[in-house]
């Protein structure tokens, strides 16, 4: 497996300005778990491994593309692990937004949002996901298709999301959909 995907890892969070005091201490958890886990962006570290994932916000930013995951039962943004073809963390959120909503011509936007860490089951006696996200913007044409990980693939306002959801992601559509990233701009688009 290549190094390359860490060492950008390790880039991407080292230039990351964080929005606030929690996000801060994520940051440095994630910078110390790959400093001492040089697997640490590969799904075999059990102790826990780099994930990355996108907002895809529609062309106007008024609205957000969930995936109702098939295993978790909720309303998820888009993403997963990193795989070994993955160049940078950018690409492997470009590469799982992609996959998951069929919808090519995304554009993603340079820089992470937001990092969450959260226990998952990808070994036995359970793991975390150290899940860097990402905000891509669909084409004002965009159609999307949901892939085989997904129950359902749908638009919400950004200002209505679904029940079964949780605060991070919420967290993650607030700061998709609002300054500093971008604005909505009604029908002139998301810049």
């Amino acid at each position: 497996m290549s190094d390359r995907l860490h060492a950008d890892a390790v880039r991407v969070l080292g230039q990351w300005r964080a929005p606030d005091d929690a996000q801060e201490r994520l940051r440095r958890e994630f910078l110390d778990h790959l400093d001492t886990h040089p697997d640490g962006v590969w799904r075999e570290c059990a102790a826990g491994h780099v994930t990355a994932s996108t907002a895809v916000l529609d062309a106007w930013g008024a609205k957000v593309l969930l995936t109702l995951h098939s295993k978790i039962k909720a309303w998820l943004q888009l993403g997963g692990h990193c795989e070994p073809g993955d160049a940078t963390l950018s690409q492997a959120a470009l590469r799982e937004a992609t996959e998951e909503s069929g919808i090519t011509g995304l554009r993603m936007l340079p820089r992470p949002v937001q990092l969450d860490r959260h226990p998952v089951r990808c070994h036995p006696g359970g793991s975390f996901h150290l899940d860097v996200q990402y905000v891509a913007i669909a084409p004002a044409d965009a159609r999307h298709e949901a892939s085989d990980e997904s129950d359902d693939l749908r638009w919400f306002p950004v200002d209505a999301l679904p029940g079964r959801s949780d605060d991070a992601l919420r967290r993650l559509v607030a700061r998709a959909a609002g300054p500093p990233l971008g604005y909505r701009t009604g029908r002139r688009g998301y810049h």
